[in-house]
This record gives C-alpha cells, sequence and structure tokens, in this order.
C-alpha cells in the first residue's frame, strides 16, 4: 500500500515513511511523525492544545 506523502509535525519535512495519530491530550489534532524524528524521540507539539510529546 502506497501513502501519500506528509509533513512531518517535529521537523517540517515532507516524508512518505511517517506514523499519524490523534493528539493524546486533546484528540482533535493529526500527530504526523516522521521514522527519524520517531527514532531520535524529537518533541512535537500540538497546534490546538500545545501539548508537547516525544
Amino acid at each position: 500500500m502506497t501513502r501519500l506523502g506528509k509533513i512531518c509535525t517535529s521537523c517540517g519535512r515532507l516524508t512518505d515513511r511517517y506514523v499519524l495519530f490523534k493528539c493524546p491530550s486533546c484528540n482533535k489534532t493529526e500527530i504526523v511523525r516522521c521514522d527519524e524524528c520517531r527514532l531520535n524521540h524529537t518533541k512535537y507539539k500540538c497546534k490546538e492544545c500545545e501539548f508537547e510529546g516525544p
């Protein structure tokens, strides 16, 4: 299955290797995490509620 590219919430790069999930705090915003940011535990921030996670 081929997925279209998404912009990583952490690094801002376009990637086709990512995970996508709702913010664990507000459950409103989609968080996109590229493989590299996930492996490096790069922080992300929800645009809706400003929750920060690794």
